[in-house]
């Protein structure tokens, strides 16, 4: 430990990497369905994957073949963090958990890889060491479902198998993506002023937005709408297995906190931080970031638990799910932790049942927007990006924000088809341009 303890913070990075994707690969192992891992795996990478997509579902990868998909996709993010000149820090920490979370439901072993050869030529053309941009070649993988949908459909409203015709077009629209991708991550800020940690969502959104607009609307292809094409069976999930896996995990986050010396006022002092503009790492050590991710961990899974109580549903733990789970707390590093992201959740929480009296008592319209509706799990999960702003501007500005990117979630994807696996961060930026501008102009006071 005492190693650990002296590692310089990229280098307990990489270490803490490389330990999620050995988890996830143990956990591959432990699944009742192992002797069907590989075959589960084949079936994810030859499918469309337009979200949300629930890998659980036999016909896709079962629960083995999931986790070694999540797996796979750590391992190789992590890989990329050996490279030269590469430096890993919180967007890193985003960047990975990121990933991994979404592997459980639109990002394979087949279709991570085309955004990075147009990070990696936008290095060669700009001379830049391609390790520094680590980050970005990661956060390609955002419109992970358009490439697969490239490859295995494109311009077919259903999918016809691999054409080397779509593989080559994955590869241009890739070397597309990614090379204009760090040009707009770095313009991005400008945009949301920071205040929502899920920055590379803007240009990623964006991007998919125009692709699908010129892809299938202007050229005509069959595929334009988000409701065509196979679907998996939401409804396959396991309370006891995304249970079982995450409380495994945040334990051992705060066993490993305790061991490398946390101390409650270590922690008390992260949790008084706003978010705002800030790496965790650097500025409250080692043994408070890990403690953050382990007791934030288990906040957001007593949520997702308190949902599906209050929901009244037995199908919420399913792969998209549990995938939210680690999206969300890819931003334990960045600037989230349980006292500025419980406003988030509460104006969630208060604005489906909320929105569920106004629609069906004063309106009767049909209601879709349950606390525990597939939509509402997945959006809350982006919106914790937004707890810089709670942070700056206290809690009852965090509820309100919370009910505006609500409102937004579900519309958004009409922009960018299902394309984009950052919908709800794309939403939370949406948010940030109609909710920022009030706050600072009526808002005076602002935390430190």
């Amino acid at each position: 430990m005492k190693k650990v303890t002296a590692m310089s913070p990229e280098k307990f990075l990489r270490l803490l990497f490389f330990l999620f994707g050995a988890v996830f690969l143990i956990a591959a192992v432990c699944m009742p369905d192992r002797a069907d891992m590989f075959k589960g795996l084949w079936r994810i990478v030859s499918q469309t994957a337009k979200t949300p997509t629930n890998y659980f579902d036999p016909s896709y990868g079962g629960y083995a073949g999931t986790l070694l998909n999540v797996a796979c996709v750590t391992l190789i993010c992590s890989v990329l963090y050996l490279l030269p000149h590469s430096k890993p820090g919180a967007p890193s920490v985003i960047a990975v958990l990121l990933t991994a979370g979404l592997a459980f439901w639109g990002i394979n072993l087949l279709n991570v890889w085309f955004g990075f050869f147009g990070v990696a030529l936008y290095c060669l053309v700009k001379r830049k060491p391609l390790g520094a941009y680590a980050d970005a070649m990661i956060f390609t993988t955002g419109m992970a479902p358009l490439f697969s949908d490239l490859i295995l459909a494109y311009p077919n409203a259903l999918p016809v198998g691999f054409r080397w015709q779509g593989l080559l077009l994955a590869v241009l629209i890739g070397l597309l993506v990614g090379f204009f991708l760090p040009a707009g991550m770095a313009y991005a800020p400008r945009i949301h002023k920071n205040y929502t940690l899920f920055s590379a969502a803007v240009p990623i959104g964006m991007t998919a937005f125009f692709l699908r607009a010129f892809l299938y609307h202007v050229l005509g292809a069959a595929r334009g709408t988000t409701d065509v094409g196979p679907t998996a069976d939401l409804s396959i999930a396991s309370w006891q297995i995304s249970n079982i896996l995450c409380l495994a995990v945040f334990a051992l986050c705060i066993i490993f906190a305790l061991a490398l010396g946390c101390k409650p006022k270590d922690y008390w002092s992260l949790l008084k931080d706003s978010g705002y503009e800030v790496d965790f790492l650097p500025r409250y050590g080692k043994a408070a970031v890990m403690m953050n991710a382990g007791v934030f961990g288990l906040f957001i899974l007593l949520y997702y638990n308190i949902a599906a109580l209050m929901g009244g549903s037995k199908t919420v733990f399913n792969a998209v799910t549990l995938g939210c789970i680690f999206c969300m707390l890819s931003t334990c590093c960045a600037g989230s932790h349980p006292r500025n992201v419980w406003p988030v959740m509460v104006g969630y929480f208060g604005a489906s049942f909320l929105f569920g009296w106004v629609s069906k008592g004063l309106i009767g319209g049909e209601y879709l927007h349950a606390i525990d509706a597939q939509a509402m799990l997945v959006g809350l999960c982006f919106a914790s990006g937004l707890s810089p702003l709670t942070g700056k501007f206290g809690w009852q500005y965090g509820i309100l924000a919370g009910v505006v990117h609500f409102v937004l979630v579900t519309s958004v994807p009409l922009l960018h088809g299902g394309f984009c696996l950052y919908n709800g961060g794309f939403t939370a930026a949406f948010t940030c341009i109609l909710f920022v501008p009030i706050l600072e102009h009526f808002i005076t006071k602002k935390r430190s």
